[in-house]
């Protein structure tokens, strides 16, 4: 058997050590949770694509006490039941609600459903559908309709600042802004 010199045996060593911490590497990356890509639309509230169950943990390390899913079960075989994401944000120590919201338009029962999820949820508060933009667009509907909400131009600001456009829904915010403070059932 040859003997190895110490230049090759160095060489060996180095290759060897940098394979190693490639491997490292890669482990980390595979298993490491998603990067959490939300965006806010208050200091509270923010709005995310669909979460898968392996991103549930980045939710709670991000620093929110709540998940809402506004992505009707079933839309997709890829996605998770809303079920299985309570399950995971319960084991995370987060609260969870599931407030869907059909495509078209947003059902004036779908808004009503996300305020009162919303005043009742601790916060920072996590919003998702499948690509951010219905939990952007009936966020902007509730907000609207909030007491001491913002105005339309912050509103769809908001919106647009998440990477969603809300700009078609501009007369039902500001039909819901005038409405604000009236009984239930008259509008202006």
């Amino acid at each position: 058997m040859k003997r190895l010199s110490n230049a090759r045996l160095f060489a060996l060593s180095i290759l060897l050590g940098l394979a190693a911490v490639l491997a490292l590497f890669a482990y980390g990356v595979l298993t490491a949770p998603p990067q959490l890509n939300a965006h806010l639309l208050t200091a509270d509230i923010a709005v995310t694509e669909q979460l898968q169950l392996n991103a549930v943990s980045s939710v709670k390390e991000s620093g929110y006490a709540t998940i809402i899913d506004l992505r009707p079960d079933g839309e997709a075989p890829d996605q998770p039941a809303s079920a299985d994401v309570q399950t995971q944000a319960h084991d995370n120590q987060l609260h969870f609600a599931y407030v869907p919201v059909p495509h078209g338009d947003i059902p004036a029962a779908t808004v009503d459903q996300l305020a009162t999820a919303l005043a009742n949820s601790p916060k920072p508060i996590l919003l998702y559908c499948r690509s951010g933009k219905r939990a952007a667009r009936t966020w902007s509907l509730v907000e609207a309709s909030r007491q001491g909400g913002m105005d339309a131009a912050a509103i769809l600001a908001a919106v647009k600042a998440s990477g969603q456009s809300a700009d078609d829904l501009t007369a039902s915010i500001e039909r819901r802004i005038a409405a604000r403070g009236q009984p239930a059932g008259q509008t202006q």
